[in-house]
C-alpha cells in the first residue's frame, strides 16, 4: 500500500513520517510473573501540522489456537513530541495507573526510546522503566518493548509485527 507524505508535516517529524497513520497486527507478550499471552493490536499515530504526533493503541488478548478477542487489554494514548536531528520525546498515559516521559532518537525507519520517568496511581502494579524499539521492516510496524517491574530487572515483555490498515 502507498504511503504518501503529508503536504503540512513538520520538518521535525520527518524521521518517523513512516509511523503516520493505523496500524492493526498481533504480537505475544511474556514476563516472569504472569502466563505468556499472545494478543491483537491497533496503533494510531496522527498530526495537525505540528511538531508533534497524537498516539492511541488498544490491544485485546486473543485464544492462541483460534485467534478470537478473549477480553481487552492495555490502552495508552500520549504524544511523541519531534525535535530537531531526529530527538524525540514521548509522554505516555496508561489505562493501568501509570505516566511515563520517554526520549530517544529516530532515523532510518527506526525509533528507540527510553523511559527518563514514572510516576503511577497507588492502585497500580510497581513498574519502574522501560526501552521501546519501533522499526520500518519490509512496510510493516514491528516493535519491541522491554519492561523492568515487579522486582523484575529490564527484560523483553511485548512484540508485535502490525501492518498498515488501508486508509478509510
Amino acid at each position: 500500500m502507498a504511503f504518501e507524505l503529508p503536504d503540512n508535516l513538520h520538518p521535525d517529524c520527518a524521521p518517523v513520517a513512516w509511523m503516520l497513520g493505523t496500524w492493526q497486527g498481533n504480537g505475544h507478550g511474556d514476563y516472569p510473573t504472569i502466563e505468556p499471552f499472545q494478543f491483537g493490536q491497533e496503533l494510531i499515530f496522527t498530526h495537525d501540522g505540528r511538531p508533534f504526533f497524537h498516539y492511541f493503541s488498544r490491544s485485546w488478548i486473543v485464544d492462541p489456537e483460534t485467534g478470537d478477542k478473549v477480553r481487552d487489554g492495555a490502552l495508552e494514548t500520549g504524544f511523541l513530541r519531534c525535535r530537531p536531528e531526529g530527538h524525540m520525546e514521548l509522554l505516555l498515559t496508561h489505562n493501568t495507573g501509570f505516566v511515563e516521559i520517554w526520549y530517544g532518537t529516530a532515523e532510518g525507519g527506526k525509533l528507540d526510546l527510553t523511559t527518563d520517568a514514572v510516576a503511577r496511581t497507588e492502585t497500580a502494579k510497581e513498574y519502574v522503566g522501560g526501552k521501546r524499539l519501533y522499526g520500518n521492516v519490509e512496510g510493516d510496524l514491528l516493535y519491541a518493548y522491554d519492561m523492568a517491574a515487579m522486582g523484575q530487572p529490564l527484560q523483553p515483555h511485548t512484540w508485535a509485527r502490525l501492518q498498515r490498515a488501508p486508509r478509510s
